[in-house]
């Protein structure tokens, strides 16, 4: 395999979808002066990603956290494609598309017929698992799951997550990665929500139960678990921040893969996401957003 990681100054990176995810993980690959290429499936949604992208670096700018300077110079190492041909330099590509398993099959096969050899591979994945996504690849030991948190440029933690088939030098190369962008790595085992979702989906599903049987209002909610707990954010504020679709499709993972049915999605939750209330993303979820 390549020695691309081994030189923080080699690292040219490539992430697949410029959502959310996408577009945070580009940013603090570019903050931390790499060379991004983002690549999404139209001209318009790479256009928002990037929108999104310079507003929030604009704000970082307002706050004092970096200068003009470096969002200018983050900008400038930012590239924009929609065509898979571009991965070909790519020394670690980060696929960032929506938690659904097909999906994130059929763009790992497209990026395995793209890269070169040594080119490491890597999934966002928030629950599904790292070594059923590796077969997609005609070799898994380059592949890992590398599991940032939203909102990216400000959580500090990522999630490294070895597959069966995980070699040991792509999971020190990912951890070196994590590293050079000024994250914080954890390694875990690979298993249907990993460590962080396993605990926090159930939680806040249980809030989501609590408020479906009426006990309290969901403000109320929120303020109990930020007071008593000393949560920083409510669990229902937290779910309208992950987007109410993504918290379904994790605990549908769970449910379906563990087989307990401690992890059944409240009905609630369902008959939210059915009516297009996502969260924040959408304007309205368990509070409304301007």
């Amino acid at each position: 395999m390549s020695d691309h990681l081994k030189s923080g100054s080699d690292l040219r990176i490539a992430i697949i979808g410029a959502g959310t995810m996408g577009n945070g993980i580009a940013q603090i690959c570019a903050l931390a002066g790499l060379p991004v290429t983002l690549v999404d499936i139209s001209t318009s949604a790479l256009e928002r990603g990037l929108a999104t992208l310079s507003g929030n670096l604009e704000r970082q700018v307002k706050k004092g956290l970096i200068g003009e300077a470096d969002k200018q110079a983050a900008l400038a190492r930012i590239q924009s494609d929609t065509h898979y041909a571009v991965l070909a330099g790519a020394s670690l590509v980060i696929e960032a598309a929506t938690e659904n398993l097909d999906l994130k099959r059929q763009i790992l096969g497209r990026i395995d017929e793209a890269v070169e050899p040594g080119t490491l591979v890597a999934s966002n994945t928030s629950s599904l698992s790292i070594s059923e996504l590796a077969s997609a690849l005609s070799n898994p030991e380059r592949f890992i799951g590398l599991h940032f948190f939203n909102p990216v440029p400000v959580m500090t933690l990522v999630e490294v997550i070895r597959g069966l088939q995980t070699s040991d030098t792509t999971h020190a190369r990912a951890l070196e990665f994590a590293e050079h962008i000024g994250k914080t790595a954890v390694s875990v085992r690979n298993s249907p929500g990993f460590v962080v979702n396993r605990v926090l989906c159930p939680m806040i599903n249980e809030a989501i139960f609590v408020l479906q049987e009426g006990l309290a209002s969901a403000q109320d909610i929120d303020i109990g678990m930020q007071l008593g707990c000393n949560h920083p954010i409510g669990p229902l504020a937290l779910a309208d921040l992950i987007g109410l679709d993504t918290l379904l499709a994790i605990l549908e993972t769970f449910h379906r893969d563990f087989g307990d049915p401690k992890y059944r999605p409240a009905t609630l939750l369902k008959e939210m996401v059915a009516a297009g209330y996502l969260g924040r993303k959408s304007g309205r979820g368990f509070h409304v957003h301007a």
